[in-house]
């Protein structure tokens, strides 16, 4: 029995349906806490929690401190693997990613972001040019394509009654895809150098984990500092349990799926990462579209079709 399950461990289809299944669970519960955090208002004065880098900081103090548990316990060194700066580089670029993506959610709702992720294939397929030098054939390219069609409609048609508590309008969308454009040529780039770290150097998961979520333990907590947030955020939190439960069960989730991001990287590449996250948005657009009751125009469905329906 010991030897079957070590085999089927070792089967690639095993390691497939491992990654699918532990992305999609947990990052479908992660966008639709992150989309109650940051939209729907707290406590009897109906105040909007704002401090999308306070977020950013939770959830990596919270990821940094379970990898370096991780490391410890198997009896493996937290001596870097690579130079400290490539892991700084990793660090910066995935607090740009997340914070765009907080941002955007005060003026676009969840469905329109999780949509505009699936044009996420778009950036790393450029960046897997420019880093790694990789080459893509027409197939390629024409998913790509379609896979932005169908975000194009959702994104530029929104449903009248979807509008931000934060901004109203047209210029509420325009903002708003400006931050995912931002959001997607960041995340393209992070999941894509870390794939070349992973070919580059023999490195574990749980190091790579722990000195990226620790530089940006410290961005995160300078850049609250600078802006003064740092302890508006905690009062905030302070005065609604709700919410500092919300952003307690957003950490582990989020730790849990850095863990599950990075297995499929390191095994699969960056690309192939994409394509999986591709897989589980219409899931997390029908169940914000349920919990939250956001309506969907005839040219969000038509685009949404589009992507069920993509190659």
């Amino acid at each position: 029995m010991a030897e079957l399950l070590r085999k089927w461990k070792e089967n690639k289809l095993f390691k497939v349906v491992f990654a699918v299944t532990g992305i999609m669970s947990t990052l479908v519960v992660y966008g639709v806490l992150q989309e109650k955090i940051m939209r729907v208002p707290y406590g009897p004065r109906k105040e909007y929690f704002k401090y999308s880098l306070f977020l950013v900081f939770c959830n990596r103090i919270t990821t940094s401190a379970v990898s370096a548990g991780v490391l410890l316990a198997s009896g493996k060194a937290l001596d870097a693997v690579a130079p400290l700066y490539k892991y700084g580089i990793i660090s910066v670029s995935n607090i740009l990613t997340t914070t765009c993506q907080y941002e955007a959610l005060k003026y676009v709702s969840f469905p329109v972001q999780t949509l505009a992720k699936c044009a996420k294939m778009i950036p790393v397929m450029i960046w897997g040019t420019v880093i790694m030098q990789k080459k893509y054939n027409g197939r390629d390219y024409l998913l790509a394509f379609l896979v932005t069609l169908g975000c194009s409609l959702f994104i530029l048609y929104p449903a009248a009654g979807d509008i931000s508590p934060h901004s109203r309008g047209r210029e509420s969308t325009v903002w708003g895809v400006s931050l995912m454009l931002g959001y997607l040529g960041f995340d393209g780039f992070t999941s894509t150098f870390q794939d070349k770290l992973f070919r580059g150097y023999d490195m574990e998961i749980q190091n790579q984990i722990f000195y990226t979520t620790l530089c940006s333990c410290i961005l995160s907590f300078t850049g609250l500092i600078l802006q003064g947030n740092l302890l508006t955020a905690i009062d905030f939190v302070s005065r609604h349990n709700d919410c500092f439960v919300d952003i307690s069960i957003l950490s582990t989730v989020a730790t849990i799926s850095q863990f599950f991001i990075s297995y499929t990287i390191r095994n699969f590449g960056a690309l192939t990462f994409a394509t999986i996250m591709t897989t589980r948005q219409l899931v997390s657009i029908l169940l914000s579209c349920v919990w939250f009751g956001h309506p969907l125009s005839v040219q969000q469905c038509v685009g949404s079709v589009s992507l069920k329906l993509k190659p």
